[in-house]
């Protein structure tokens, strides 16, 4: 994301997603909220946060999604502490569901849907391993789970390459900044969103259209 915002800084005069902010507020970091009862969380990375928030938050059953890192050794990276890809930190998103509602398995199948896990370490133009493809899992069901979606997902041929998605024991979650909290809804005008973000959303909307909330 940060390379594809700087090509397009240069070629549309326009600022990186790390500046334009409205005060100093948005760069303290968010905060995780506290579990409702019945609820659950599932954590998993597919590249830049900002569409996969989006996508996931879309979902029946989904309550509240939060932006931020996982998978790394650094405590409480920050955004551009992550972009250095010192931190071994991917750009993830922690999900709060109603399992009622929703089950972990279409979860699952959804976040497979709102990116390309075929391709290692990158999505699109955004590359490096802070932009890989992870799933993290809580149980040994959660697990199995991941490992059959994986396998429908290679079965349908619904990419022409093979899954390379990580699937790894979830450790920790560390929030990002405020401001990248529901970014794609508060900046459409953007031009990363509306040419990058925005296809990968409206791409997940027909694949998971019986999922979704009213109004998508």
């Amino acid at each position: 994301m940060k390379n594809v915002m700087i090509y397009l800084a240069s070629m549309l005069l326009l600022c990186s997603c790390a500046n334009g902010q409205d005060s100093k507020a948005d760069y303290a970091f968010a905060t995780l909220p506290k579990l409702k009862p019945g609820e659950e969380v599932a954590t998993f990375g597919g590249g830049c946060f900002w569409s996969m928030s989006e996508a996931m938050t879309e979902l029946k059953g989904v309550d509240r999604v939060v932006s931020g890192f996982a998978g790394g050794q650094t405590k409480n990276p920050s955004y551009e502490d992550v972009c250095t890809r010192t931190t071994n930190h991917a750009e993830c998103v922690q999900i709060y569901y109603d399992p009622k509602v929703i089950s972990y398995a279409t979860l699952a199948e959804a976040f497979f849907y709102a990116h390309d896990p075929t391709t290692l370490n990158r999505q699109g133009a955004d590359e490096g391993t802070d932009y890989r493809s992870i799933v993290f899992y809580r149980t040994p069901e959660e697990k199995q789970v991941l490992l059959s979606v994986i396998n429908k997902v290679n079965a349908s041929k619904h990419y022409n390459g093979k899954v390379v998605t990580q699937v790894e024991p979830y450790n920790v979650f560390y929030p990002a900044e405020k401001y990248h909290q529901g970014y794609y809804r508060l900046h459409q005008d953007n031009p990363y969103i509306a040419s990058v973000s925005k296809p990968k959303v409206e791409k997940f909307r027909r694949a998971m259209q019986s999922y979704l909330k009213p109004g998508f």
